[in-house]
């Protein structure tokens, strides 16, 4: 099986070479970005990330296995935060 990896780019204008199935908090540290958190369950929404027009729970979610080569994060708005 063929590995590959990944391309993330952030809202900071850094990038992260990765592989599928890294932590989204890991990775996101690792390029200087504060993802907030709150509950590290996945319940209470804080972590919120919006991959590729997508939200994701970054506390509980990973790159994911079968996606596009480049991905791009912004921050979630959520107005009830």
């Amino acid at each position: 099986m063929k590995t590959f990896e990944v391309i993330v780019h952030w809202p900071n204008g850094k990038y992260s070479i990765v592989s599928p199935g890294t932590e989204w908090l890991k990775i996101a540290k690792e390029a200087g970005v504060d993802i907030p958190t709150g509950c590290l369950g996945g319940s209470c929404g804080a972590c919120e990330i919006e991959v590729n027009g997508e939200i994701v729970r970054a506390c509980i979610n990973c790159v994911p296995i079968s996606c596009k080569k480049e991905l791009k994060v912004e921050f979630s708005n959520d107005p009830y935060w």
